[in-house]
């Protein structure tokens, strides 16, 4: 064999995911928040978007007949071909848009006109039943709910408005320092003595710097653990005595409801140890708490399921998702001014990313709404009868409904949210492992006996608590046939503890 240089021809295949690919792709698994910001991003960079003023969007599905448009390509085949067509007009036509149900509180009225719409039902290639809508912000009929939070004061305002009552010159300083450590449940995080260090403060001052923390209010903040924090709330209800301190130096005895252990240690008797018991319940473990940190967040749907008819109609949230266009009118007008290939080359790729883009947005609301409408035909018993209606149901069985590739989808219900009667719920809540029924019949899904083991230990009576084995009996008796690890595993899963602890705790509400 020769080792000389050579040039050879070989031919290869090869998978190459395009920008526009990448952003198709990307695009399905952001939430409709997500979009809104992706969105003001690319208006910055491409003169050529615009959003429509204050416009929302309605796209009813046109009957199907011989003259009618042939339905959109799937997700599947417009990510495959990973091209968009930058001189083929994208601008929709709004003459025929309706504007309803542009918030969830229209979804109480909408009731009323159920039968407005009867024969509407589960076969919709759109929708449930056959619409694409979008619902807007709260408008004049009443108030967003983000605009009802409070903005209260924050832990940390209200403890510095304090320090600056109370203390000053280097007290003041310290303890300044020293609620900055402090988190939003009210205890104080980090080492003392390393904090004083990084002060360049004696480890007394900062005691006492921490000690003024903590007579200030709410009581209790500026706790090192739970057990400091109890004292101090206990000290200021004057019932810290000796026997108070043993049994708050010893909450493990507590937890674990060893009374005549802790009445040894406490020596008191029953009666006595009863109200201690229920002296500690009475204060705050997370003092903190009371205060606004943080702001909340209210979950923003992305999807309305209203009932219509016989059937269901799915309704995008296009709320906070703004309406995009390819403004042509500025494309013309800067193409008379271009002149130099450079600039004509640079116009063309920004005609192309618009363009690219509201096809994208369009066929990712035409993608939503197709797997959340087979979703609500799978689960439709949940939407009528509850958590106990919930069936089995995976990625691939939706994914081979619509025929679309299972990851579409698995993007698709990716932090995503279902807005209806029965309350807030993220699309994968509907993807749930099945349980096959004890009589022989169809499988049951995991949450409804979760809703089972629940049901029953909610109302267990408190003389005769449930043991594991015994739910694993009264399931059978409900058709659902599992082993005992199972309702363990579903047990503490839902954070319901063990017999033993349910006695214990009952005991204390007793107390």
């Amino acid at each position: 064999m020769a080792l000389t240089p050579r040039l050879d021809l070989r031919q290869s295949q090869s998978l190459v995911m395009t920008p526009q690919l990448q952003q198709a792709i990307k695009l399905l698994a952001l939430s409709n928040l997500e979009i809104e910001s992706y969105i003001a991003e690319e208006l910055e960079k491409n003169p050529l978007l615009d959003v429509a003023g204050g416009a929302r969007e309605t796209r009813e599905a046109e009957p199907e007949n011989d003259g009618a448009a042939p339905e959109p390509k799937g997700s599947d085949e417009l990510l495959a071909n990973g091209a968009a067509d930058g001189d083929t007009a994208l601008d929709m036509n709004t003459e025929a848009d309706v504007y309803h149900h542009d918030c969830p509180s229209d979804m109480v009225d909408s009731k009323a006109s159920d039968g407005a719409e009867a024969g509407s039902g589960l076969d919709g290639s759109l929708g449930v039943s056959g619409e694409l809508v979008s619902s807007g912000g709260i408008g004049a009929d009443g108030a967003a709910f983000e605009n009802m939070l409070s903005d209260d004061v924050s832990l940390q305002d209200h403890l510095q408005a304090q320090a600056g009552e109370m203390l000053s010159g280097d007290a003041y300083f310290i303890a300044r320092h020293l609620i900055g450590h402090i988190d939003d449940s009210g205890y104080l995080r980090g080492d003392l003595t390393d904090i004083a260090q990084q002060l360049g403060a004696s480890p007394a001052a900062t005691e006492a710097a921490l000690e003024a923390i903590q007579g200030m209010e709410p009581c209790g903040v500026g706790a090192r653990d739970l057990s400091e924090c109890l004292a101090i709330q206990a000290r200021d209800a004057d019932r810290y005595d000796p026997c108070m301190s043993r049994m708050i130096n010893n909450l493990d005895l507590v937890a674990r409801g060893d009374w005549s252990r802790l009445k040894r240690m406490c020596r008191v008797d029953d009666e006595d140890l009863m109200d201690m018991i229920a002296e500690l319940r009475s204060y705050d473990p997370k003092p903190g708490l009371k205060f606004g940190g943080a702001q909340a967040q209210a979950v923003v749907p992305d999807l309305f399921v209203v009932p219509r008819g016989k059937g269901w109609a799915i309704e995008l949230n296009t709320a906070t998702l703004p309406r995009v266009l390819v403004n042509r009118q500025y494309y013309v007008e800067m193409s008379d001014g271009a002149h130099d290939k450079a600039s004509k080359a640079w116009l063309n790729e920004c005609l192309n990313e618009a363009s690219w883009l509201v096809k994208a947005l369009d066929q990712r609301q035409r993608t939503i709404i197709k797997v959340a409408s087979e979703i609500v035909k799978q689960q439709e018993g949940f939407f009528r009868k509850g958590v106990s209606e919930l069936k089995p149901l995976t990625l691939k069985n939706v994914a081979d409904a619509i025929e679309m590739h299972e990851s579409t989808v698995s993007r698709v219900t990716s932090r995503k949210y279902l807005s209806c009667a029965r309350g807030m719920f993220e699309l994968k809540f509907f993807f749930t492992s099945g349980i096959q029924s004890s009589d022989g019949g169809e499988a049951v899904s995991a949450e409804a006996v979760k809703a089972a083991i629940r049901n029953l230990i909610d109302n267990e009576d408190p003389g005769k608590i449930l043991s594991d084995a015994k739910l694993v009996t009264l399931l059978k008796t409900e058709g659902f046939d599992i082993a005992r690890r199972t309702v363990v595993k579903y047990r503490e899963a839902m954070g319901l503890g063990s017999s033993v602890q349910r006695r214990r705790q009952r005991k204390l509400e007793g107390a």
